[in-house]
């Protein structure tokens, strides 16, 4: 690069690298995303479509960002945890968050008519998001964020389902409905689902109440290659012309699975040690 008087400036730019050993985690909030659901007709107190597409967002960010091992989403946020010891951008917080955010971003644009379909849900306008790095030196505070996140996702979701069930087949106004809901615990949120609206909160979707983890799992699958024909007499057809051979192999490939699972329980963990490593 030519240098000039005026590279002095590049004095001014901060150092932001993370901190070695420490789990990098960029999580990502929607900016006046109640506001953006209403302008844009989604289902209270769940959108289906809205939370596929924030799962195909965040799956193409995983995609791009090898070093992402594991990603959580629920409602309008989502976490992507990167390997302890990656050297992606030199670890600059700024340059991880704002290259995640971005594709992010307009990942969810671009895919968004294939969710809302565009004569019964145009995109209204551009929807935001902001972001954060927060680092965790340790597998056990890795999980408790994670752990964190999916408890918040239950606790939401438990209350804006019996919320709006109040609100839309109860007919009580939204304050109304605080009111009603203040003071109570998680039983009494359960059974008033159940005694009033006949709505089994445990046989809710499970992506509803767990939100979504996306992980690289291993898959196995046989493909056919053709083997090309060797000059010899040995598999000559009857013309005495050597023939090609199909041969079964088994491949194994890295595919980004969506899970809707309990992750804040070690079984989640023990099956995938691979995830974590080892702590020492």
């Amino acid at each position: 690069m030519a240098k000039s008087k005026f590279e002095y400036v590049r004095a001014f730019e901060s150092e932001d690298r993370c901190l070695q050993n420490c789990w990098i985690v960029v999580r990502i909030d929607g900016k006046g995303f109640s506001k953006f659901s209403d302008k844009h007709g989604f289902t209270k107190p769940n959108d289906d479509r809205g939370l596929r597409l924030m799962n195909r967002a965040a799956q193409e960010v995983m995609a791009q960002h090898r070093d992402i091992i594991l990603a959580y989403g629920q409602s309008d946020e989502y976490s992507f945890v990167f390997n302890k010891g990656t050297n992606t951008y030199n670890r600059r917080a700024s340059k991880l968050m704002t290259t995640v955010v971005s594709l992010f971003a307009s990942t969810y644009v671009m895919q968004w008519p294939q969710y809302f379909p565009p004569d019964t849900m145009p995109l209204q306008y551009p929807p935001a998001f902001d972001a954060r790095v927060v680092l965790y030196p340790t597998n056990t505070n890795l999980r408790d964020y994670l752990s964190w996140r999916q408890v918040d996702c239950h606790i939401n979701n438990q209350y804006n389902t019996i919320f709006w069930k109040l609100v839309q087949e109860g007919g009580l106004s939204p304050r109304d409905a605080q009111e009603k809901l203040k003071g109570t615990l998680a039983a009494d949120k359960n059974e008033m689902l159940f005694t009033d609206f006949g709505t089994n909160y445990n046989e809710l979707p499970e992506m509803f109440k767990k939100g979504t983890v996306l992980v690289k799992e291993k898959e196995t699958t046989q493909i056919t290659c053709t083997i090309p024909p060797k000059p010899s007499s040995s598999g000559d057809n009857a013309d005495g012309e050597p023939q090609e051979q199909q041969k079964i192999i088994n491949k194994t490939i890295s595919k980004i699975a969506h899970l809707h699972v309990d992750i804040i329980k070690n079984e989640f963990w023990k099956t995938r040690p691979h995830l974590l490593g080892d702590e020492s």
